[in-house]
């Protein structure tokens, strides 16, 4: 067979798929009969009011020499830590901006960071593959440096995210540039389960994010650039319980719905989404909208406490506050006197609900508190 025949038949196959892949589309649609806010327009409801004074920032994080690329809090809310294009990982007390800690990394293509659920420990990884453990209670070196206490070795791409178990110190999953996700147990340092990679069920290209789900932690959504968000149980490694489809380019974050029975993804199509896990339809999309034709790519995504907000940021500096019920943004941080002047590339809400930290390209963090009496939604 010819290069040119071959080109004609995958030509085809691209088209044949396509035209299923508008059919299961449709099919989606005409099975819902509504959005969420759609069912929140009939029942009368409107948005939550929502202002400037509402969200203040506080603090303003400065530190780092590069790009922040991650965040993560800790359980008891006080401390963040944050992954940077300087190679370094800061652990930060958010109550008073002071740096705890200041690691250097050995590989300073660093992508991601978190905390351990007892804050004793961070875990990081990037372009080297690896998935490395830091204990912030181990003796600096005469550098000043803290040693790696485990290294995670098995991916064959970059880790693109780690996230602990909840309650867990000892586990871990990280998602990867090479189609896959892995559960660590920290304390050998062996790999536990792999989800996808030759199994047919899994992704088709890079994994980008993950989120546990805080109230079934066996249950862990991901999403990739193949489109979709992927929902997998620890128990069972060899097929993904459900695929999520709707977005028009990579899922870059993914995020549980505090019950536990829904989850959000942010895509670089520029639009959230909310799905229900048990049903896999799609419930709500969240998009701007936009007249030059320019998309800002959602970069992160975050729920308040109750689910009633959603934090988005994006590529172009906005960081989004949306109501979930009614679709709408309330409130733009990206368009205050005081927010960021680049990307937004992270974001996190405490885990009281009472704070959220922000990211940016423009190196810097910064500390968004709840204004005034307003209470946390």
């Amino acid at each position: 067979m010819s290069v040119a025949e071959l080109k004609e038949r995958h030509a085809a196959s691209t088209a044949a798929v396509n035209a299923l892949r508008e059919k299961l589309k449709q099919k989606r649609l005409l099975l819902l009969d509504t959005d969420v806010a759609g069912y929140a327009k009939a029942q009368s409801r409107t948005a939550v009011s929502f202002g400037p004074t509402d969200l203040v920032c506080c603090r303003t994080l400065q530190g780092h020499t590069g790009k922040v690329y991650s965040l993560d809090w800790t359980p008891e809310k006080n401390r963040i830590v944050s992954a940077s294009q300087d190679g370094r990982l800061i652990v930060w007390n958010a109550l008073t901006s002071q740096k705890t800690h200041a690691i250097k990394l050995p590989c300073a293509w660093v992508m991601t960071c978190a905390f351990s659920p007892t804050g004793q420990s961070v875990a990081c990884g990037g372009l080297d593959s690896i998935c490395s453990i830091f204990n912030l209670n181990s003796q600096a070196d005469k550098d000043g440096n803290l040693p790696v206490s485990r290294m995670l070795s098995g991916h064959k791409g970059y880790v693109s995210s780690c996230q602990y178990l909840p309650d867990e110190d000892t586990r871990l999953i990280t998602s990867s540039g090479d189609q896959t996700c892995m559960l660590w147990d920290v304390t050998t340092g062996q790999r536990i389960s792999v989800f996808g990679g030759e199994f047919p069920s899994g992704h088709t290209a890079d994994v980008l994010s993950i989120s546990i789900n805080g109230s079934n932690t066996n249950m862990f959504v991901s999403g990739s650039c193949d489109a979709t968000a992927r929902l997998w149980d620890t128990r069972i490694a060899s097929r993904a319980v459900r695929t999520f489809h709707g977005h028009e380019g990579d899922v870059n974050t993914v995020k549980f719905f505090p019950d536990g029975q829904r989850f959000g993804t942010g895509s670089d199509d520029g639009t959230c989404r909310l799905f229900d896990m048990r049903t896999g339809h799609q419930l709500q999309v969240y998009s701007q909208q936009h007249g030059d034709n320019e998309v800002a790519i959602v970069t992160s995504i975050a729920f308040s406490i109750s689910g009633r907000l959603l934090f988005a940021g994006y590529s172009n500096g906005d960081c989004c506050v949306w109501d979930t019920l009614v679709g709408k943004v309330v409130l733009n941080l990206g368009s205050l006197q005081n927010s960021h002047e680049g990307r937004i590339s992270c974001l996190g809400l405490s885990a009281d609900g009472s704070a959220l930290c922000t990211g940016s390209w423009d190196r810097n963090l910064k500390i968004w508190a709840f204004g005034g009496h307003r209470r946390v939604i």
